[in-house]
């Protein structure tokens, strides 16, 4: 099936898709306004872990012993170390650069498979790789005058795409015998344990939920727990059934134009270094997935080879 045989409801479920894993890095933001980035972290995995739980009941019982470490390393890397990482870079970070880093991920995947999971590059993918690195550095130290400004923050988000990329070589390799649904709802329910004894225990989050002006907050962690997270979810592998994982893997792309759209739409700046870096990082990205692998910007994918394979 070519794209542009693929059903009109696959490309607007594609263009939903965008806006709401492009839209995350500004919730996040809203999120901080209220929340230290610690409860920002917690809530997002515990509401998007609770919201799957009916959803994965069923399924436990496909679960068996050799697969419980595996699922919680799944969850921990996956979903709750990055969703931390998020938010503290973000306290430092714009909303639309964090969402342009974000797309190193299949970059990151291809490292990592590289170096630990005996996968072989291409010459392509190695440009690809070189490329999105080369876009990176101009990204985060980009300045209002044209220097050079190295932020910090920015190596946590790209230590998250790092944490995607280990996590979807992981489901790969290590878990073929799981649905989609089954590994990243079980894996973010037990990541939500944690999460939500954290959120309640070891932060204010109880007492600065009661404050004014929460709300906004409350809420946009919340949607980013429960349709960024969980929704998206469930969204992304309806496109998979519709047409292909090539198909959907587009959008890679699509995310950091929307979340750079979103960002300057908030007052965020954008200046002539962060295009050529965004613009570069695509390129590479481009490069790097030109061999039509299935895993792509830390979400859920499957294997063609195998049965699945998901976030």
């Amino acid at each position: 099936m070519t794209d542009n045989q693929h059903p009109l409801s696959a490309w607007l479920l594609l263009g939903l898709l965008s806006l709401i894993w492009g839209s995350s890095f500004l919730l996040i933001k809203k999120g901080l306004i209220a929340f230290g980035p610690m409860e920002v972290g917690a809530l997002r995995i515990s509401s998007a872990g609770i919201v799957l739980a009916p959803f994965i009941a069923k399924r436990l019982n496909k679960i068996t012993r050799k697969h419980w470490l595996k699922l919680a390393s799944v969850g921990l890397v996956g979903s709750f170390i990055p969703a931390f990482m998020f938010a503290i870079a973000q306290t430092q970070l714009a909303s639309g650069v964090t969402g342009v880093l974000n797309a190193l991920t299949p970059i990151t995947t291809l490292v990592i498979g590289a170096l630990f999971f005996h996968q072989s590059a291409k010459v392509a993918q190695v440009i690809g790789i070189i490329i999105g690195l080369g876009g990176t550095l101009l990204l985060i130290t980009a300045s209002a005058n044209g220097g050079w400004d190295f932020n910090l923050y920015a190596l946590l988000v790209m230590a998250a795409t790092v944490c995607y990329g280990l996590n979807l070589n992981l489901i790969k390799h290590k878990i073929t015998d799981l649905a989609p649904l089954t590994i990243t709802g079980i894996s973010l329910l037990m990541a939500a344990v944690p999460a939500t004894i954290y959120l309640f225990v070891g932060t204010e989050f109880v007492a600065q939920v009661q404050q004014p002006g929460a709300l906004l907050s409350l809420v946009s962690v919340l949607v980013l727990g429960i349709i960024g997270t969980a929704g998206a979810l469930v969204i992304f592998n309806h496109v998979v059934r519709l047409t292909n994982t090539v198909f959907t893997s587009s959008v890679t792309y699509l995310i950091p134009v929307v979340a750079v759209l979103l960002g300057v739409l908030d007052g965020e700046p954008f200046w002539f270094q962060h295009g050529i870096g965004m613009a570069a990082i695509l390129v590479g990205v481009w490069f790097a997935n030109r061999k039509g692998r299935s895993g792509l910007a830390g979400m859920p994918a499957r294997d063609k080879s195998k049965n699945n394979a998901t976030q």
